[in-house]
C-alpha cells in the first residue's frame, strides 16, 4: 500500500511539470534552451548565434557579449563559433531552491546596429540530493506501561530535488515492537508515526533502536536515514536485588577501626530513581551490631566501628536492606554473616583460689599447699596454657583438672634455714608469639619446736673474787634458739647440785629470763676455790626441748688472812732459846714457822728482824723466807746473856698484812750447856723430842702431798681437755687446776701448815691445802715463770695447792 500511493504522487508530479513546460513556451517567443544541472565547464547547451539569426563572423565586429542577469557567468558564448556553452557549475538547488521551474535568464546584446536578445536556459533537475532528515539521530521515550497501538509522530525528510526526484518512500527497520505508519493527504503531504504492536519491559528491553530510511524518487534513487533509539521509560516495578542472599565474611579480630567488611551491591532493574538504591541495617539489627559496624547508605560498604573482640563476640549476623527511591518503594533484604577470628590476644590469667599457710616444716611430702586456677579468653592453641613454678625449691605443680594445679610439698622444709619462700607461678599460652602472665607465691614455713637451745660456748670460765657482796652479778650465760615464738622463747634454771653439805642454789642463782647467774652470799677463796655447776636453758614449745652448759668459777684470792705464827712460837709467852756462848756465825738459834690461809702473793710470807730498842747491832738475823734466825757473828759477853729477838712475818698481799713472834734468846757457857739443871735438861729434851716428831710427821705428810699433788695435777689436765673437746653438756665436777707457788730459803727448810683452801667438787670433799718449804724439793720453774723474784744463793722451794 505505501509503495502504490508513492507511485501515484510521482505521476501527478510529473504530469505538472510537462503543463507548465508546454504553457511557458507557448508564452514565450524568446530562445529557450534547457541543460542539466551539474553539468561540466564546457558542456554545449545551443548554438546561440544560429538561432538568433546572427553571423558568426560579424560577432566580434558588432561587438557581441551576453549579460546574465544578477547571475553569475554560469554560461559563455563562444564568438568564434557562436555556441553558447557551460562556463561553471551549475547547482539547480542553489539558483532555485524547492521550485518547480528554474532558468538562467541571459542578454545577447549586439551594437552596430545595436539589438537585445532575450535568451532563458533552463536548468533541468538531476536527482543529485539524498533525502535529508532534519537530524542524524533522534531520542524517543516511551513509558514501558504505554498501551498497544499506541502512536508516536516522527518527522519526514526533505529532498532539494524536485519532481520525481523529490517524490519520497519511507520503511522502518525490522523490529518486534514498531512499525512505521505514513499517510499522504491531497497536497501530497505525507505524515509519519510509530505505531507500538508489542508491551514494552524496561527491564527486559530498555530501549530500541531504529532507522528509519527515506528512498526519492530519481534514478539512480538516493536515500536518507535517521537513527531512532527509542528509550523505554521506566516504572517502579521491580525491587532492589542483592548478588547473594547469604554473604559470609571472616575477619581477625584485631582487624583496625574503619576496615571495610564487604561491599554489598543491590541491583534494580528499573532506572533513574526507581533504581536508586539506598542500604541500611534491618530494623531488628541488635544494637551490639550496630555498635561494632557501620554501613554506607550510598556505596553499600560495611566497615568496622570500634575494636572487635572474639572473646566477646565470636560471631555476627547483620540483616542488610536494600531500597529503592521510587514511588512506592520497593526493596530487597540480604544477610552477611561475619565470623570473628581468634588472635592470641589476651594472656592468661592466673588465680591462686586457696591457700594452706603456713606450711609447718614438719609437713610431709605431698602436703597440698595452694590451689591454682589458670584460664585464658582465647581459643585453641591460643587458649591452651602451661604452667611452671620457679624458683626450683622443695615444691612442685601437679595438674589436677583441667586448668587446675596444686602446688604441692615435694622435699623438706627446715624453717630455720628459709623461713618464707617466694614463689612464681608462670602462665604460658600456646599462641605465637606465646603469652604469659605470673602470680606470686608467698609460702611462709610455720615453726615447729625442733631445735634446742643452744649456749655459744660448751663451758664457761668465770673468775670472781672472794668477799664479793651477796646477790651480786658474776656472769651472764646466752642460749639462743633457731626456732620462733614461743619455741626460741628461752628459760633459764640451774642443775641443782649439793656443794658439799650445802645445796648449789645456796651459792648461786641464774634470773630465769635474762641468764643473769648471781652469787648469793660472799664466797671465799679459803673455803671455796672453784665453783663448778651447771645451767639449763629450755625454750618454751611443746614438748620443750633444752640444753646446758657448765661454769666454772674460780673464786680469786684476796688478801683478807693475816700470817699466822705456828707453834712453838705462836704463843702469847715468848719461847726461851739457849744459845752457847761458843756458837760460830752462822749458827741456827731457832726458826719461825708461819703460814698465810690466802694463797698466790697474799700467801708469801717474809721474815723480818725487828730492831730492839736501846740495843746496838744484834748479832741475830732472820732468813727473809726461811724463818730461821741465826748468828751473824760469834757471840760475845757485850751482846748480854738474855736478848729478846722480834720477828715480824709479813705477806705480799695488797694491802699488807703481818704477824709478829717473839724469842728470847739465852746464853749459856759451854759446859753449862750439858750440865743443865734436870728441869732445864727435861725441858730441852721434851724439846729435842717434839722437833724430831713433828719433823717426822712432816716429812710423811710431805711425801704424801707431792704424790697427790702429782695425780691431782695429772687428772686435772685430762678432766680439762676432755671437757674442752667434748660436745656432751654433761656437767662434771673436780678441782681446780694446781697452783705451784715457790720460796726460797737460806739452804734450810720449814714448813706450815696452810688453813682452809680447798676445792669443792660435786661430793664437797674438803681438802686440806699444805704448804712446805725443803731444800730436797724439785726446782721452780725459771725466773721468767716464777712469780717473786727469789734471792740469789737461796734454795728454791715449792707450794703445791690442790
Amino acid at each position: 500500500m505505501t509503495f502504490s500511493c508513492q507511485n501515484g504522487l510521482r505521476a501527478r508530479r510529473l504530469l505538472f511539470s510537462l503543463l507548465l513546460h508546454i504553457t511557458w513556451e507557448l508564452g514565450s517567443g524568446q530562445v529557450r534552451y534547457s541543460v542539466l544541472e551539474e553539468a561540466k565547464h564546457g558542456t554545449f547547451v545551443g548554438r546561440i548565434t544560429q538561432d538568433l539569426g546572427l553571423e558568426v563572423g560579424e560577432l566580434v565586429s558588432r561587438l557581441f557579449r551576453v549579460v546574465s542577469k544578477g547571475r553569475r557567468d554560469y554560461l559563455e558564448v563562444n564568438v568564434q563559433n557562436g555556441i553558447l556553452f557551460v562556463n561553471s557549475r551549475i547547482d539547480r538547488e542553489e539558483l532555485c531552491g524547492k521550485n518547480p521551474v528554474c532558468s538562467i535568464q541571459l542578454e545577447v546584446i549586439v551594437e552596430k546596429p545595436l539589438q537585445v536578445f532575450h535568451v532563458e536556459v533552463e536548468i533541468k533537475d538531476i536527482n543529485d540530493n539524498p533525502p535529508v532528515f532534519p537530524t542524524k539521530s533522534k531520542n524517543l521515550f516511551f513509558s514501558e506501561s504505554r498501551p498497544l497501538d499506541s502512536r508516536f509522530p516522527l518527522e519526514g525528510a526533505s529532498d532539494a530535488d524536485t519532481g520525481s526526484n523529490a517524490l519520497l518512500s519511507y520503511r522502518l527497520s525490522p523490529s518486534d515492537y514498531f512499525s512505521l505508519d505514513v499517510q499522504t493527504n491531497e497536497e501530497l503531504s505525507q505524515s509519519l508515526s510509530l505505531v507500538l504492536r508489542k508491551a514494552l519491559d524496561r527491564e527486559e528491553t530498555s530501549k530500541v533502536n531504529l532507522l528509519l530510511i527515506a528512498t526519492d524518487g530519481g534514478k539512480p534513487e538516493l536515500t536518507g536515514t535517521v537513527h531512532l533509539l527509542i528509550k523505554v521509560l521506566d516504572v517502579n516495578d521491580n525491587e532492589p536485588e542483592f548478588d547473594q542472599s547469604l554473604y559470609k565474611v571472616r575477619l581477625l579480630e584485631n582487624t583496625a577501626n574503619g576496615t571495610l567488611v564487604i561491599k554489598l551491591n543491590a541491583s534494580d532493574a528499573d532506572e533513574g530513581l526507581n533504581s536508586e538504591v539506598i542500604y541500611s541495617f534491618s530494623g531488628d539489627v541488635p544494637l551490639s551490631v550496630r555498635n561494632k559496624f557501620k554501613i554506607d547508605s550510598k556505596t553499600g560498604e560495611i566497615r568496622i566501628k570500634g575494636q572487635l573482640d572474639y572473646e566477646e563476640a565470636k560471631s555476627y549476623e547483620i540483616q542488610v536492606i536494600a531500597s529503592d527511591k521510587g514511588t512506592p518503594s520497593m526493596s530487597g533484604h540480604c544477610k552477611v554473616s561475619l565470623k570473628v577470628l581468634d588472635i592470641n590476644d589476651n594472656a592468661p590469667e592466673v588465680v591462686v583460689t586457696s591457700l594452706s599457710l603456713p606450711v609447718l616444716e614438719d609437713a610431709p611430702a605431698g602436703t597440698v599447699i595452694a590451689l591454682i586456677s589458670v584460664s585464658d579468653r582465647d581459643s585453641g592453641a591460643n587458649g591452651q596454657v602451661t604452667c611452671s613454678l620457679s624458683p626450683q625449691g622443695p615444691f612442685m605443680l601437679v595438674s589436677t583438672f583441667r586448668n587446675y594445679y596444686s602446688l604441692v610439698l615435694e622435699g623438706p622444709l627446715d624453717r630455720e634455714n628459709m623461713p618464707a619462700y617466694e614463689l612464681v607461678v608462670t602462665a604460658r599460652d600456646g599462641g605465637t608469639p606465646a603469652l604469659w602472665a605470673e602470680a606470686s607465691v608467698s609460702v611462709g614455713v610455720g615453726d615447729v619446736n625442733d631445735n634446742a637451745p643452744v649456749f655459744e660456748q660448751p663451758e664457761y670460765t668465770v673468775f670472781v673474787k672472794e668477799n664479793n657482796p651477796p646477790g651480786c652479778h658474776i656472769f651472764t650465760v646466752s642460749a639462743s634458739d633457731p626456732d620462733a615464738l614461743q619455741n626460741a622463747l628461752v628459760s633459764y634454771s640451774l642443775v641443782e647440785r649439793q656443794v658439799g653439805e650445802r645445796p648449789l642454789s645456796s651459792y648461786v642463782s641464774v634470773h630465769s629470763e635474762s641468764g643473769k647467774v648471781y652469787a648469793l652470799q660472799p664466797l671465799d677463796h679459803e673455803e671455796l676455790e672453784l665453783l663448778q655447776f651447771q645451767v639449763s636453758a629450755r625454750d618454751a614449745g611443746f614438748p620443750p626441748l633444752g640444753s646446758n652448759v657448765s661454769l666454772q668459777v674460780f673464786v680469786l684470792d684476796e688478801n683478807d688472812n693475816a700470817p699466822v705464827v705456828l707453834p712453838p712460837h705462836a704463843g702469847v709467852s715468848p719461847v726461851t732459846e739457849l744459845v752457847s756462848q761458843s756458837v760460830a756465825a752462822g749458827h741456827v738459834v731457832a726458826k719461825i714457822r708461819a703460814v698465810d690461809a690466802d694463797s698466790g702473793y697474799n700467801a708469801w710470807l717474809s721474815y723480818e728482824m725487828l730492831p730492839e730498842v736501846g740495843v746496838g747491832r744484834s748479832p741475830y738475823r732472820v732468813g727473809l723466807y726461811t724463818g730461821e734466825i741465826s748468828t751473824t757473828r760469834a757471840l760475845e759477853e757485850s751482846d748480854g746473856l738474855r736478848q729478846t729477838l722480834l720477828v715480824l712475818v709479813k705477806d705480799h698481799g695488797e694491802p699488807l698484812l703481818s704477824a709478829t713472834a717473839t724469842v728470847i734468846v739465852c746464853l749459856v757457857e759451854s759446859g753449862l750447856s750439858v750440865k743443865a739443871s734436870s728441869g732445864v735438861a727435861r725441858e730441852s729434851e721434851v724439846v729435842d723430842m717434839s722437833k724430831e716428831k713433828v719433823l717426822g710427821d712432816v716429812n710423811v705428810f710431805l711425801i704424801i702431798a707431792i704424790c697427790s699433788v702429782s695425780s691431782l695435777l695429772v687428772l686435772s689436765l685430762l678432766l680439762y681437755v676432755a671437757l674442752r673437746c667434748s660436745t656432751s653438756s654433761q656437767a662434771v665436777y673436780g678441782s681446780g687446776k694446781p697452783t705451784l707457788v715457790c720460796s726460797g730459803g737460806m739452804n734450810s727448810w720449814s714448813y706450815s701448815q696452810k688453813r682452809g683452801q680447798r676445792g669443792c667438787s660435786g661430793n664437797g670433799v674438803v681438802k686440806n691445802d699444805l704448804m712446805a718449804f725443803s731444800p730436797n724439793l724439785p726446782s721452780c720453774p725459771s725466773s721468767e715463770d716464777r712469780s717473786p723474784q727469789l734471792e740469789t744463793g737461796s734454795a728454791p722451794t715449792c707450794k703445791v695447792s690442790s
